[in-house]
C-alpha cells in the first residue's frame, strides 16, 4: 500500500491527472479500474477520477509496487544558463523576456538550454522551489513563443497561479501586444485583419485565406503602423486570436512579410524574423487572489525589434 499526502501545489487538481503525473508506471486503464474497485481511496473513502484533491488529503493506493513507481526527479536544469531577464516577479508569477534563439521548452534533442530549465534553476537556487518537496508540481510557463521570437513569457511559481493564468489565456483576458518590422509601406496605417488559418503539420507552416475551409481556424489580427524608414515599417500588433504563426502568416498574406522571416518572407532559409512580444495587459473579469495584478500592464521598454528599427533609420 502506498500513501500520499496532498501538498499545497497539488491542491485543486483532478485525482486522475495527479496520479498519472506522479506515477510513471501506472496505466490509465488500470487506474480507472482500481478507483472503481475502491483500491484507490481519498481520506479512506470511495473516490472518483474527476474528484478535485485538496491540501492535506490522504490518497491510499492498494496496488502492487511495480505499478507505483514514482516519476524520477531529474536535475538537468542545474546545467541551464543562469541568466534571466526578469520583467516582473512576485510570489506567484514571473514575467521573463525571452531572447530570440532560445527555446521555451525542450525540443529536438535540446533539453538544457531552454527558458523553462533556466527558470527552474533560478527558483531552485532562490530556495523557492525544490522538487524533493513536491509530489508532482514543477514551475511552468503559461504561454510560449517561437524560438526566433523574443519577448514576454509568463511563468507560474505554483499550481494555483498556473491554473489561473491558463484560464485567463483561454478566456482572452490577457491582452498581448507585439512589435515587428515588416517589409514595405502600408497603404492603411491601422486596421483589423480577419481570415482563416490552415496548418500543414508536415511542413510546420500555415496558410491564410479569406474563406473558411475544412479544418481552418478563424484569426483576427489588429495592427498599427508606428513608423516607416528605408523600405520597412515598424508595426504594433495586437493578437485577438492566438494561432500558430498567426502574425507572420497574416501580415505576409497582405504583402508585408516580417523582416528576415525565412518561412513566410521573400528570403527563405534559417533566418530570424523581427518579432517581439513586448507588452501584456491583465484585463481580468474575475481575479480572486490575483486582484493585485488586475488592470496592470507590463512592457519591455527597449526590445530587440526597436533597436533593429533604429539601426534601419540610421542606414543611408
Amino acid at each position: 500500500m502506498k500513501k500520499i499526502i496532498v501538498k499545497e501545489n497539488d491542491s485543486g487538481q483532478r485525482l486522475d491527472k495527479f496520479l498519472l503525473k506522479t506515477f510513471d508506471s501506472l496505466p490509465k486503464s488500470l487506474m480507472f479500474k482500481q478507483i472503481r474497485k475502491k483500491n484507490i481511496k481519498v481520506n479512506r473513502k470511495r473516490c472518483t477520477p474527476e474528484q478535485e484533491i485538496k491540501e492535506g488529503d490522504i490518497i491510499e493506493l492498494y496496488l502492487p509496487d511495480d505499478v507505483l513507481k514514482e516519476r524520477e526527479k531529474h536535475y538537468d536544469f542545474l546545467k541551464a544558463p543562469k541568466e534571466l531577464d526578469i520583467v516582473y516577479e512576485d510570489e506567484n508569477i514571473i514575467l521573463l523576456n525571452k531572447k530570440s534563439g532560445m527555446l521555451c521548452h525542450p525540443e529536438k534533442g535540446e533539453y538544457v538550454n531552454t527558458l523553462i530549465s533556466s527558470l527552474k534553476r533560478y527558483l531552485y537556487e532562490k530556495n523557492e522551489w525544490n522538487p524533493e518537496n513536491e509530489n508532482a508540481f514543477s514551475p511552468a510557463l503559461a504561454n510560449r513563443i517561437d524560438r526566433n521570437t523574443s519577448g514576454i513569457v509568463m511563468g507560474a511559481k505554483n499550481y494555483e497561479s498556473l491554473k489561473f493564468l491558463n484560464e485567463k489565456i483561454k478566456n482572452r483576458e490577457i491582452k498581448k501586444f507585439y512589435l515587428t518590422i515588416c517589409e514595405g509601406e502600408f497603404d492603411k496605417k491601422s486596421g483589423t485583419l480577419e481570415g482563416y488559418l490552415s496548418k500543414d503539420e508536415t511542413k510546420n507552416m500555415v496558410t491564410v485565406s479569406k474563406k473558411e475551409t475544412e479544418g481552418s481556424k478563424n484569426i483576427i489580427t489588429k495592427y498599427i503602423v508606428l513608423g516607416y524608414s528605408n523600405g520597412y515599417s515598424l508595426v504594433e500588433v495586437e493578437l485577438l486570436t492566438g494561432r500558430t504563426h498567426q502574425i507572420r502568416a497574416h501580415l505576409a498574406s497582405i504583402g508585408h512579410p516580417l523582416m528576415n522571416d525565412g518561412k513566410y518572407g521573400k528570403k527563405h532559409g534559417r533566418l530570424s524574423q523581427e518579432l517581439c512580444s513586448y507588452k501584456i495587459v491583465f484585463d481580468f473579469k474575475e481575479s480572486g487572489n490575483f486582484e493585485y495584478l488586475n488592470q496592470k500592464s507590463f512592457e519591455i521598454e527597449n526590445c530587440e525589434v526597436l533597436r533593429k528599427f533604429e539601426e534601419i533609420k540610421l542606414e543611408k
